[in-house]
């Protein structure tokens, strides 16, 4: 008879602990910076298509790439969309930025961020965004058109260095 009490009390136990870890894993998500983007896997591609393949986002936050990553750092012209895509699986995060007018003084507030990581921030123009800046990484994204160095700086330290491949391809 005296085990029954323990057994509920160690069930109450159990269903308490999950419970509290599920809500502060859902508060933790909750509070990631930038939009959730479907996933559209990560096949590889034999070459670059010239901005043909499809995504669900853009700039993309995933799906078919190239296999091989750009060169991590500041770009002076745009990343094709299936080399990005890779690097942001490799753990990469993406600032981007569209000025058909050019802002050389918002390009080197953005320099100066990036610049700050050896690995896994790239920096690079982005033709035809609706907004000024675009912030990507694996199956994320946050856009925006006035500089915040917060904002940035939060969403790079979130998502830079999270490899996303799946197990066994890395």
């Amino acid at each position: 008879m005296r085990r029954r009490p323990r057994r509920i009390i160690a069930g109450t136990v159990a269903a308490v602990a999950v419970t509290a870890v599920g809500w502060f894993t859902f508060r933790a998500a909750a509070t990631l910076p930038g939009t959730v983007v479907a996933t559209l896997g990560n096949e590889h591609i034999a070459g670059l298509t010239t901005g043909q393949t499809p995504y669900n986002s853009d700039p993309p936050t995933s799906g078919p790439h190239v296999g091989y990553i750009a060169p991590w750092g500041t770009h002076t012209a745009p990343i094709p969309k299936e080399l990005q895509v890779h690097n942001l699986e490799d753990g990469g995060v993406a600032v981007q930025y569209n000025c058909p007018k050019g802002c050389p003084e918002l390009v080197e507030k953005l320099k100066v961020i990036v610049d700050r990581h050896d690995r896994h921030v790239l920096l690079a123009p982005y033709p035809g965004m609706d907004t000024k800046i675009a912030l990507t990484s694996w199956r994320r994204t946050d856009r925006f058109d006035a500089f915040d160095a917060d904002r940035i700086r939060r969403f790079i330290r979130a998502y830079a260095e999270i490899d996303h491949h799946p197990r066994g391809l890395q």
